[in-house]
């Protein structure tokens, strides 16, 4: 079925975000208004069609969504999973959601549904134990502690020095060598060998509700990372909260790309940015109303 302009602005609160049907906004605007505008994109042709049919039958559970169900991580019916993007990554990640996050407004599905085969989703308490391999994980979140990508090799190889110290005698004078060879290393390349990172963990929550996580104690002690850098540009930004707080997909991605640079040292060609496929389009649908309706709205007169 289709949708009309002022329904579908007011998309159900279990859906992932609101979307609307509406006449594009002047090229100038977008150009001048849109961060996502320079993405390398698969076609979002499948997108425009779904959004015009509405809402689709999930072929796991029967539910009805829009272009995905976020409770099974699959497209619906009306979105053909071969025409979705699949991305991907230098490295796993795990997002640990909060039981009382929403799932319909969750972006953290967006990483599941594009890059499946690394990407885990975990609702807390559920958590996966890190501490045999906290030397090659890191947890993604901004803190006193937190430290930039840049030096997460560094400070990964640090922790394998100090794991070396509580071997038995006869393994320690051989851990001493290699970790002492390791350190030689330029460890700003991020290139030294056993100074890899595995695996990015991620908090799918309101920002009000992250403390319950990450105050957890399975994930005391990892390594903490801050995107100080980078600002969210995400539709449903909390109030009093600094734009350096993005959304989960906006994390995932922002990690990725300065990793990428960073650590790999390797130049950036978009290779993930279909991460934002979903998220890109949401994006441009809900900053299209707002600038229709700004523009139908009556100015006051005195």
């Amino acid at each position: 079925m289709s949708v009309s302009p002022s329904v579908f602005l007011k998309e159900s609160e279990e859906n992932s975000a609101k979307f609307v049907e509406t006449k594009q906004p002047d090229a100038a605007f977008i150009a001048s208004e849109d961060p996502l505008q320079n993405l390398c994109l698969a076609s979002q042709e499948i997108l425009q069609k779904a959004q015009q049919s509405g809402r689709s039958k999930c072929l796991k559970c029967g539910g009805s969504r829009m272009f995905y169900c976020y409770t099974c991580y699959v497209p619906v019916e009306n979105v053909p999973v071969e025409q979705i993007p699949l991305v991907k990554l230098p490295l796993k990640i795990d997002i640990i959601k909060h039981p009382n996050e929403t799932d319909g407004k969750s972006t953290a599905i967006h990483a599941k549904l594009l890059a499946p085969e690394f990407v885990n989703i975990y609702t807390y308490p559920c958590i996966p134990e890190y501490e045999e391999m906290d030397h090659e994980v890191a947890l993604i979140f901004p803190g006193p502690q937190s430290i930039s990508i840049k030096d997460i090799s560094f400070h990964l190889q640090k922790r394998i020095q100090s794991k070396g110290t509580a071997d038995d005698p006869e393994k320690l004078s051989l851990k001493r060598k290699r970790t002492d060879e390791q350190a030689s290393c330029d460890l700003s390349e991020g290139k030294c060998k056993g100074v890899a990172l595995k695996k990015v963990i991620f908090i799918d929550s309101t920002w009000n509700q992250t403390n319950k996580i990450v105050t957890d104690e399975r994930l005391q002690g990892l390594l903490q990372v801050e995107l100080k850098t980078r600002k969210t540009c995400f539709w449903r930004h909390q109030k009093g909260k600094p734009d350096t707080f993005l959304s989960t997909i906006e994390a995932i991605y922002y990690f990725l790309v300065d990793y990428h640079a960073d650590i790999l040292k390797e130049k950036y060609k978009g290779q993930y940015d279909n991460l934002l496929f979903f998220y890109s389009f949401m994006y441009q649908l809900i900053k299209n109303a707002k600038y229709s309706g700004a523009k139908q709205t009556p100015k006051p007169t005195h």
